[in-house]
């Protein structure tokens, strides 16, 4: 996987010690792929609204030489680590989110922190990063937990359907290009939540054959990838709980992102959202249909 011509990745900066360690991971997967990378920093247009006629003081000016600023800082930066990585940088005078998407043009994937500038210590995944996944049309890195941890270390792969083939075909690409194993978890409940008798154990156990059956349909890229060792784990927890257990042993999970269903869905789905706040290392989430 080898492309010199174009930037491949994005990642959106500021000048926190979040966004740094996403633009570093951002630069090792982009020197791993042998590709470009964009660093995006963008001043929101909430300047213009905050402060009104006091523009005239030259504000936004002063903001987006700020931004300019932050963006020699990290290619300064990347230049000692990654030489090799050709870098670009764009500053934009727009909603965060809405510039780091429109910035990615035709890139591969999209790299952000956990936290950006503001909010609570408490909220560990800021509404910058949750909004550039849930919207996302192409793969989102959410850069947090162990980064001593590479993905080499292994990758994980929520699977929740038989849609979800398009999240393992990515992992199983990355599992390629670092050499690393997969594992891909299903989780699944009885439906039988007040206990077992005799007369139930053969419902559960056609439930268990049928999930068995959605995870192996899943699996089924895996044979595209000859060259990637793989594992298939169906486990009776909680969805969210397992992957953000399983997060532990690895480089980095992989969760597929359904459309939303119902009017007040969530957008990125309750498993998404938790392991996002939760997961012990970076987390892909990959638009599915």
């Amino acid at each position: 996987m080898t492309r010199t011509d174009r930037d491949c990745l994005v990642v959106g900066v500021d000048d926190t010690s979040y966004s740094w360690l996403a633009a570093d991971w951002a630069a090792l997967e982009a020197e791993r792929r042998g590709c470009g990378l964009k660093i995006v920093h963008a001043v929101g247009r909430g300047v213009d609204s905050a402060y009104g006629e006091a523009l005239e003081l030259g504000l936004t000016e002063r903001a987006m030489e700020a931004a300019v600023g932050v963006l020699d800082d990290a290619r300064a930066r990347l230049a000692v680590g990654h030489p090799g990585v050709p870098v670009e940088t764009e500053p934009a005078r727009d909603d965060p989110a809405k510039a780091l998407m429109s910035a990615a043009g035709d890139a591969d994937l999209i790299v952000v922190g956990t936290r950006g500038r503001g909010g609570f210590a408490e909220l560990l995944l800021g509404s910058v990063s949750r909004r550039v996944a849930a919207h996302a049309d192409r793969p989102v890195v959410v850069v947090r937990g162990d980064m001593a941890k590479a993905v080499g270390n292994g990758i994980v792969v929520g699977v929740r359907n038989e849609r979800d083939e398009e999240a393992v075909r990515f992992a199983l690409a990355e599992a390629e290009l670092h050499r690393a194993d997969e594992r891909l978890v299903h989780s699944w409940t009885p439906l039988a939540h007040t206990g077992l008798v005799a007369t139930q154990v053969s419902h559960v156990e056609e439930e268990r054959n049928a999930h068995a059956q959605l995870l192996n349909h899943a699996a089924r890229p895996v044979a595209e990838h000859p060259t990637v060792h793989v594992d298939t784990e169906l486990t009776v927890d909680s969805a969210a709980a397992a992957l953000v257990k399983a997060s532990e042993g690895a480089g980095l999970v992989v969760l597929p992102r359904h459309p939303v269903e119902g009017r007040f869905g969530l957008l990125l789905g309750t498993v998404v959202h938790a392991v996002l706040h939760h997961a012990h290392c970076p987390v892909a989430v990959v638009p599915v249909g």
